[in-house]
């Protein structure tokens, strides 16, 4: 039955509702505080206080109604709403050749769902577009046109992994009913995602996004960029069965689906991912993926110009399953087919959803008459999808008109309401609870030194003497054997590893833990994405960047492993920890393989230790981090990893391993060297031996005592013995190995400055800000910029 009137959502009925001459739609009850969305609003602290009743959006339809009707979405809702009770929807060109419902397996039941979602993705829409012209809804990348592709929601299983292109709405609408959500919920849900409220239950009013089930996983807006993670999963899913972990977050006959649009197919996310899925069943590893490309032929103003066929032909090595996208059946069909090849073999596959029309533009901003024609705008919004596929499911007798109406009729009532109910709901409004989603909360040392403990005692690992000092490298190799040995989830994945890596730092691993440590291609983009794959899938990877500079190749696939739990308002982390080599100070390749800029993005905990008893140390709390859902950065010093003296002959610089697998350090430790309450020196990583050399000078050659150098290797925040410390001297010298103006330090100086602690001499040195010739270290931080600089401060 309809919740309001018949007519409740006719454009004309509507206005006419909307100024009281008619009845009203009713409305939906607000969530109760138990349900998930009110839990994630809760969760986000401060928010808009809510207005009163549903007056805000009602008033501001009624004010526009005449500029609301013009719309193209809201004409065709009332033309659609006409030829519905005339029951003149004609039959596609396609209704004699195209399957029946049934001849591929379809029954009444599977089509009225499939029907169900493709109508609410039109009702969703036009409200999304009247909301946004009224100021209440805040994102319009229209499904019109792809409201069949519902069918694909029929052929996956509730299970499997899918991580959906925003325009393939009626996709998520389906996976929703399948699993268990009435769609009253699902539409108001829906609703919350357009107009950013609190109680989103998948975004938390951060962005509006697909998604909402278990086994659903989000898309940014960044063109193909949900690609690679999806290669990452099926790997992921399969491998954590091989495994055995314990706990698995998806099943083990799962495949892993990710759709996007036919323009995508040229951005470097979709060909790196494509890349790595090929490489993989090459290599004989199970990859089951499914790539769906939905072909309307533009890319916003661009032209497909008949390339994907071409790119298909030519690109592909996998197979391609083809669907006709103005049919369910032949999209359920396809879908099915290339989800099943995907299951049983093990291997990717991809299907093409071609003749599709993109209705009502690219987005609420597309202004289409700039690149099309008037009668090829006229031309898509006529060629309507849905219309077709509900004559087809009259002819064939699944429904009736009658039923249908009704049907649109409940829905269009439900679905504005939803906009009503959802627009008024409360919104995120102060920095503090956006902050609180960077990343998950940090685990207390001392339960990551009881974590630590008992797994490692519980290992193989466990009772391996203590060593005599060695080079960091060493103990770094061996902090990972402990860590692998520890934990069975834990993989170890990057470019030539395998053998020991450029550094020697997996030396020994892969033959000790089989492919859990493993080489991949030369491609950070893919390497990271499938780290997040691998992370979603219930493993807990390390990735290992050969380079710093080689970071920059993987750029967009390391931000969103890092905004991933901003995004998802703590309920999507991408756990893992990244090795990144090839850092600061070193003669060989130049720039490239010497960077000394480092990224700190919100979320993001960044670490570069100074030696090898510390790393060992610090990737125990590193990996319990991960494990709780972090993303843990370790940053290698190059000029250190073989470095054995200080000061001469002295091999001051080499470590014993701390075998005590609770002795654990914490973000928020730092070691100091020296006494005295002068001049503290704040370094990390190669700063440290620098600064050290740099104290020594000072006393014997200019005679300032009182000199202490501090090595705080969190570079993320100010770690909090480092606040402590600082208000105890009389000056204190920031000596940062990144250049200046990229320097890490400079964000702790801020957040010191701002809460007093700093005394009243204070001096920043870092690198020159320039890049370093190769077979020279002129332009990396050095003993003398030090010296400098102590001086300069304490005059």
């Amino acid at each position: 039955m309809a919740l309001g009137s018949a007519r409740s959502c006719c454009p004309r009925a509507l206005w006419e509702a909307l100024r009281g001459t008619t009845s009203q739609p009713a409305l939906l009850r607000p969530p109760s505080s138990g349900s998930s969305s009110a839990a994630v609003a809760g969760a986000c602290g401060t928010v808009v206080s809510s207005r009163r009743g549903f007056a805000g959006l009602r008033q501001k339809k009624e004010a526009q109604a005449e500029k609301l009707a013009a719309l193209p979405e809201v004409r065709h809702l009332d033309a659609f709403r006409t030829s519905l009770a005339k029951e003149t929807f004609a039959l596609p060109d396609s209704g004699a050749q195209a399957p029946t419902f049934h001849e591929v397996g379809l029954s009444n039941e599977d089509v009225q769902l499939a029907l169900d979602a493709g109508l609410a993705t039109f009702l969703l829409h036009v409200q999304s577009r009247v909301a946004n012209h009224c100021g209440e809804g805040f994102y319009t990348i229209g499904p019109c046109g792809e409201e069949l592709l519902a069918g694909v929601g029929l052929a996956l299983e509730p299970s499997d992994a899918a991580a959906l292109h925003y325009r393939h709405l009626s996709t998520a609408l389906v996976r929703a009913m399948r699993g268990g959500k009435p769609m009253e919920q699902v539409l108001l849900d829906r609703a919350r995602g357009f107009c950013v409220s609190a109680q989103d239950p998948v975004g938390g009013g951060h962005h509006c996004l697909l998604g909402g089930s278990p086994s659903d996983f989000l898309v940014t807006s960044t063109l193909a960029s949900q690609s690679p993670p999806a290669v990452g999963r099926a790997a992921g899913l399969r491998l954590a069965h091989h495994l055995k972990i314990e706990r698995p977050l998806l099943p083990p006959n799962a495949v892993s689906y990710v759709s996007l649009g036919d323009g995508s197919v040229n951005n470097a996310h979709f060909l790196s991912a494509v890349n790595m899925a090929e490489y993989m069943q090459h290599r004989g590893f199970q990859c089951p993926v499914v790539f769906g490309i939905s072909d309307n032929g533009l890319c916003i103003s661009l032209r497909g110009h008949e390339w994907l066929n071409r790119f298909v032909q030519q690109r592909l090595g996998m197979p391609v399953f083809h669907a006709d996208g103005n049919s369910l059946a032949s999209v359920y069909a396809a879908s099915r087919d290339a989800t099943r090849h995907a299951r049983r073999r093990g291997g990717p596959a991809a299907i093409v959803f071609g003749g599709l029309r993109r209705r009502f533009g690219h987005a609420a901003t597309d202004r289409q008459d700039a690149y099309l024609a008037a009668d090829e705008i006229a031309a898509a919004e006529a060629h309507d999808a849905l219309a077709g596929e509900c004559a087809r499911a009259v002819a064939q007798g699944v429904t009736s008109y009658a039923k249908l109406q009704e049907r649109f009729e409940e829905l269009a009532s439900q679905v504005e309401a939803a906009f009503e109910a959802a627009a008024e709901e409360p919104k995120v409004a102060s920095r503090e609870a956006c902050i609180r989603f960077n990343s998950q909360p940090l685990v207390p040392k001392a339960e990551v030194a009881s974590e630590v403990a008992d797994k490692v005692n519980a290992s193989t690992f466990a009772g391996k003497a203590s060593s005599a000092p060695q080079v960091m490298r060493r103990v770094m190799t061996r902090a990972l054997d402990e860590q692998l040995s520890a934990r069975k989830e834990l993989v170890y994945v990057g470019e030539d590893v395998q053998h020991g890596g450029y550094y020697r730092i997996t030396d020994g691993l892969h033959s000790k833990h089989g492919w859990r440590v493993a080489d991949f291609p030369p491609d950070e983009t893919s390497l990271l994405g499938v780290a997040i794959g691998y992370s979603q899938a219930g493993l807990l990877p390390i990735v290992e960047i050969p380079y710093a500079k080689y970071l920059d190749c993987g750029g967009d696939m390391f931000f969103e492993a890092v905004i991933m739990n901003w995004l998802s308002a703590g309920q999507r982390p991408s756990g893992m920890i990244i090795r990144l080599q090839g850092f600061d100070k070193g003669v060989f390749g130049g720039n490239f393989h010497t960077h000394n800029s480092l990224h700190l993005p919100p979320g993001l905990d960044v670490v570069a230790f100074s030696n090898g008893a510390d790393y060992a140390r610090g990737l125990r709390n590193a990996v319990a981090q991960a494990a709780a859902g972090r993303v843990v950065m370790l940053v290698d010093s190059t000029d250190l990893l073989n470095r054995r003296h200080l000061f001469e002959k002295d091999d001051a610089w080499m470590t014993p391993y701390p075998v005590d697998p609770a002795d654990c350090m914490a973000f928020d430790e730092v070691r100091a060297h020296g006494e005295g309450d002068r001049l503290l020196i704040v370094s990390y990583g190669n700063g440290v031996p620098t600064s050290l050399r740099a104290q020594r000078i000072l006393q014997e050659e200019h005679a300032v005592s009182g000199v202490v150098v501090v090595d705080a290797p969190y570079l993320s925040d100010v770690p909090g013995e480092l606040a402590e410390l600082i208000p105890r001297f009389s000056a204190v010298l920031f000596a940062d190995v990144c250049k200046m103006g990229q320097h890490p330090q400079a964000g702790q100086i801020v957040r010191l400055q701002e809460r007093g602690l700093l005394p009243a001499k204070w001096r920043s040195i870092a690198a020159t800000p320039t890049y370093n010739p190769l077979g020279s270290t002129l332009t990396f931080l050095n003993e003398t910029d030090i010296i400098q600089g102590a001086l300069a401060v304490l005059r």
